[in-house]
């Protein structure tokens, strides 16, 4: 079924909590425990993402991802640690996203990941990364454990805006409507200083403990951390287990869909999504207005391959958790 859309739905201005969401128009159905299938979608710290998921070629020696042990850092305690994966994340000190996953590149600079529609200077229609106004390179972001409506925010650190997937697009002039659809990622370098604040595993669940290159099946679970102010600050609703649909053969890979009991809402933009097996699947992006509520999930591999090949950040890698991946809690 084809699917209009009003995307960019969950970046929210802390200054309007009742932001507008965007739409797509699809059915599912949605189920607390899904069915997980035992095919191989991974590829280890290792292992370059698979070529059939990836138009891009890569020097030898460099995988898409590198273990916390060797990258480099020494990182936070996972408990103790004040800049995480499912940190909230203010673009210019205004838009309110969650970030993804840490990043490390070859000369040392740490990075968090949001959505790159977190940097939009146009509205939830604007749907399409390689038209939208975004706000440049250098802008500031903050990050806050968990401000809400009822509470003060309290900005524990300040990166800046260092990869835009939407910028790079439209710089290089992309043409392909699928990447310029779906390729939603952002980096945000932070500062020598805040480092040691750091620890790439994702709250709660832990990992990730690789890259998934080809995508899910239905019914497999999902695993992720939201955080938009709008759930008050209550830390037990950020854990969340979805359950994955289809995915759209005509989307190429890069986009996934998925139903949760709670489903992704404005502010929870950029969260980080786990396949069942604890690997690294891809980037809260949109919702669908359905019932159930269908959220959409930019594919990782497929973003990260685009920004190693197009951001000039040289020997950019994704950092795997530091925990275990613990499904069963």
């Amino acid at each position: 079924m084809q699917l209009s859309s009003f995307r960019r739905a969950f970046a929210i201005p802390v200054t309007c909590v009742l932001a507008a969401t965007g739409t797509y128009l699809a059915a599912g159905c949605a189920s607390e425990t899904g069915t997980d299938s035992s095919a191989d979608n991974h590829a280890s710290a290792a292992t370059p993402a698979s070529p059939h998921r990836s138009a891009f070629t890569f020097g030898a020696g460099y995988g898409t991802t590198v273990a916390a042990e060797h990258a480099g850092h020494q990182w936070a305690p996972a408990g103790s640690a004040v800049i995480t994966p499912g940190i909230q994340t203010y673009t210019q000190g205004a838009v309110q996203c969650t970030a993804n996953y840490v990043f490390v590149d070859d000369t040392g600079h740490v990075y968090i990941g949001q959505a790159a529609h977190c940097g939009t200077t146009g509205g939830v229609t604007d749907t399409d990364g390689c038209t939208a106004g975004s706000l440049p390179l250098g802008t500031d972001v903050g990050f806050n454990r968990s401000f809400s409506p009822v509470s003060s925010p309290a900005t524990t650190s300040t990166g800046h805006l260092a990869y835009s997937s939407w910028l790079t697009m439209q710089e290089i002039g992309e043409k392909d409507p699928n990447t310029c659809a779906y390729n939603d990622l952002a980096l945000v370098r932070l500062a020598p200083e805040d480092v040691g604040k750091v620890n790439p595993s994702l709250p709660h669940w832990g990992g990730p403990i690789g890259l998934n290159t080809n995508g899910t099946n239905a019914g497999d679970r999902l695993y992720s951390y939201w955080n938009s102010l709008l759930r008050g600050g209550i830390a037990g609703l950020s854990p969340q287990i979805g359950e994955s649909k289809i995915d759209d053969i005509a989307a190429g890979g890069w986009t996934h869909a998925f139903v949760a009991p709670i489903p992704g809402i404005p502010g929870d933009s950029g969260s980080a999504l786990l396949d069942h097996d604890g690997y690294a699947l891809g980037t809260l992006s949109t919702l669908a207005i359905s019932l159930p509520i269908v959220n959409n999930v930019g594919d990782i591999s497929h973003e990260l391959a685009y920004a190693r090949a197009h951001s000039g950040i040289s020997g950019l890698r994704l950092v795997l958790g530091t925990e275990p991946f613990t499904p069963n809690r």
